[in-house]
């Protein structure tokens, strides 16, 4: 069953999340940005645990998260311990929600418009994993090009 990858697709990333939140040599570098790059690694971990929280926990998990998606780009300075206990809140909530999903559930259409079109719980429960993987390969590559001594 689908809900099975799923579930362990964004484990996995959102461990390799941890690493690489954890990697940074200097915790200050979690939030630097530089000339082209709009975006720090911290800024957008904090972007990814909002997103999965607001599509996956509150919808399918009914947790009753409130988004502030204009907050995860300003906030700034939280402290590496601190994402790291959002990620692993987040395992656990996405790791429920889509638990919780039945095959039949996963044909139904997503019960809010967030593109154009209306698109089923499959398509998109796949644009988020692969939207995390986009994500975690920006941090990574943020961490390697601007974490230097």
């Amino acid at each position: 069953m689908l809900t099975k990858t799923l579930q362990q697709l964004f484990k996995r990333d959102l461990e390799k999340l941890k690493v690489e939140i954890e990697s940074y040599r200097d915790e200050k570098k979690l939030w630097h940005v530089e000339k082209s790059i709009p975006n720090s690694a911290g800024n957008l971990c904090l972007h990814l645990i909002g997103n999965l929280n607001h599509f996956i926990g509150a919808e399918f998990g009914k947790t009753g998260y409130v988004r502030d998606r204009p907050l995860e780009f300003s906030d700034k300075n939280v402290p590496r311990e601190i994402l790291i206990q959002k990620i692993n809140e987040t395992i656990n909530v996405v790791d429920m929600s889509i638990g919780k999903l039945t095959e039949s559930q996963l044909q139904q259409d997503y019960p809010v418009i967030v593109f154009a079109d209306k698109m089923s719980n499959e398509f998109f429960l796949v644009h988020l994993a692969a939207h995390l993987s986009y994500h975690l390969g920006q941090i990574n590559y943020h961490r390697r090009l601007l974490d230097t001594n």
